[in-house]
C-alpha cells in the first residue's frame, strides 16, 4: 500500500510540475499606461487584454504603477515600489518592461545619462531570476502633455534611441509601440499621453505578436 501511495504521490507531483512547466508567466512591468490609467473597466487594460489573447496557457500579471520613471534619480522611480518586488517574486518566463515617459519630464530627463545604465540594471534584475525569463524591451507609446513635463520630442529622439542600444547591447528583443499608436489621437484620451481602451488593445497585440517567439 505505501509503494502504491508514493506511486500516485510521484504522479501527482509530476502532473503539477508539468503544469507549471507548461504555463507561461508574463510579467507586464511599467507606468501608468500599463497600469491603464483612465480605463475603468480593468479588463480592458493592455495586461488583462493580452492575458485573453494568450488564453489559460498563460498568467499575465500587471505590475504597472502610476507616474514611475526607470531613472532610479527620477521622482518616482519604479525602482524602489513594491509592484517591482512582486514582478521578481513572480519568477515569470517573460518580462515586458514598458518605462521611458515619465523620465522625459525635465526634472528627470537632467538625468539622461544614466537612462542606459539603469534600463541596463533593471533587465538584468529579471534576467538573473531563476527563472531565466525572456526580457522584451518597449518603444514608449507616443505621447506629447507640456504641462505635466511629457515631452513626445525626447521620447522619440533620445530615449528611443537609448532602449534601442540597450537591447542590441543585451541581445534583448524589442516591441514598438510607438509606430502603431503614432498619429492616431482616436487611440488616446484626452490628455495625448494615455491609451484608451482601443488603443491598450494595440499595445496588447503588438505584445502578442512579439511573445509568439516565445517557446
Amino acid at each position: 500500500m505505501r509503494q502504491i501511495l508514493s506511486f500516485f504521490l510521484f504522479l501527482t507531483i509530476s502532473f503539477w510540475n508539468g503544469l507549471a512547466a507548461d504555463t507561461l508567466k508574463v510579467a507586464c512591468v511599467g507606468n501608468s499606461i500599463t497600469y491603464g490609467m483612465g480605463i475603468p473597466d480593468r479588463n480592458k487594460t493592455y495586461p488583462a487584454v493580452l492575458g485573453e489573447m494568450l488564453g489559460s496557457r498563460a498568467i499575465v500579471r500587471n505590475f504597472g504603477v502610476s507616474a514611475r520613471t526607470l531613472l532610479r534619480k527620477g521622482d518616482r522611480p519604479y525602482w524602489k515600489e513594491q509592484a517591482l518586488k512582486d514582478a521578481l517574486g513572480f519568477f515569470p518566463n517573460v518580462v515586458v518592461i514598458k518605462l521611458g515617459t515619465n523620465d522625459t519630464k525635465p526634472m528627470n530627463w537632467k538625468y539622461r545619462d544614466e537612462f542606459q545604465a539603469d534600463l541596463t540594471a533593471l533587465a538584468d534584475t529579471f534576467l538573473n531570476l531563476p527563472s531565466h525569463p525572456k526580457v522584451f524591451l518597449c518603444l514608449p507609446a507616443p505621447g506629447d502633455r507640456p504641462a505635466w513635463g511629457i515631452s513626445d520630442t525626447t521620447t522619440r529622439k533620445e530615449v528611443i534611441p537609448i532602449i534601442q542600444r540597450v537591447a542590441a547591447a543585451k541581445g534583448l528583443p524589442v516591441i514598438d509601440l510607438y509606430t502603431p499608436l503614432n498619429h492616431k489621437p482616436e487611440l488616446f484620451q484626452a490628455d495625448n499621453v494615455h491609451p484608451n481602451a482601443a488603443g491598450a488593445a494595440i499595445i496588447a497585440a503588438e505584445v502578442f505578436k512579439a511573445l509568439q517567439t516565445v517557446k
